[in-house]
């Protein structure tokens, strides 16, 4: 269970998230919505620990994280995908993902020497990292460039080894934020796909910023809407879409004159 508690952040004068309180359970996917500038990714920055809050709370499992780090917080199972992709550009693909597996085991205090160096156990750590790490660019439809460089990949797989990464961290909140920002038609099905199934195992959280309300509509168990930095309304896709509120801040849309 993921939930935040009144989580604020402010920039000199202005509240760029306002006292937002949420509570996420395992086996949903949430999506978050609203206009430019509504908050999300600030929103998204305060749960992942990339800006510190002003005020609130972030909670994971009953456990108050808000002064972990962003990595502490990665340990402790918070999964981040940027809407910027963050990868190590000089290493290979497959590299890439290997090494995202071993900083998982190496947070669950595996992978790493007992009581000496052991080098047929790194050795066999290293292999079945290796052979994860392929299996999880097969998922992703990468398997023919685990070899490339990750600088080398076009924006659309650079999304995909992206969402791999988080794959690899295997953790207890996936947070895609726009994951399928800049790709083409013939791209997006894969990550669609790749989100699809891990819904389908009811033991993870999912959250997803998304401006696709096709997509929203779909993939969404529940829709919470921040406009001005603040919540302002939250329940089931088809109520929170046909809702005024979400026609007027986020559609565009005037709002119905009583008859």
């Amino acid at each position: 269970m993921l939930e935040t508690k009144d989580l604020t952040i402010r920039f000199g004068g202005h509240v760029a998230v306002d006292h937002v309180s949420c509570r996420f359970a395992a086996g949903t996917l949430t999506a978050i919505v609203g206009p430019n500038g509504a908050g999300k990714t600030t929103y998204f920055n305060l749960i992942s620990g990339q800006l510190p809050a002003s005020e609130g709370r972030v909670l994971l499992d009953g456990a108050d994280i808000t002064g972990l780090p962003a990595p502490l917080r990665t340990h402790r199972g918070l999964g981040r995908a940027f809407q910027l992709t963050q990868l190590f550009p000089k290493l290979t693909v497959r590299e890439n993902v290997r090494l995202a597996i071993q900083a998982r085991e190496a947070g669950r205090g595996q992978g790493g020497p007992f009581g000496g160096l052991d080098v047929w156990r790194v050795w066999l750590d290293r292999k079945a990292w290796v052979d994860e790490a392929q299996s999880i660019l097969e998922q992703v439809r990468l398997g023919d460039k685990q070899a490339a460089h990750a600088s080398a990949l076009p924006h659309g797989d650079q999304r995909k080894l992206e969402v791999a990464l988080l794959i690899a961290l295997d953790p207890k909140v996936f947070m895609f934020d726009e994951p399928t920002a800049g790709m083409s038609v013939d791209e997006v099905p894969v990550i669609l796909d790749l989100i699809r199934a891990l819904k389908s195992r009811k033991d993870c959280t999912i959250l997803l910023v998304e401006h696709k309300m096709d997509v929203v509509r779909e993939l969404s168990d529940r829709i919470i809407v921040l406009h001005n930095g603040a919540l302002v309304a939250d329940g089931e896709p088809a109520e929170v879409i046909a809702s005024p509120v979400v026609q007027q801040a986020y559609l565009g849309m005037a709002a119905e004159e009583p008859a």
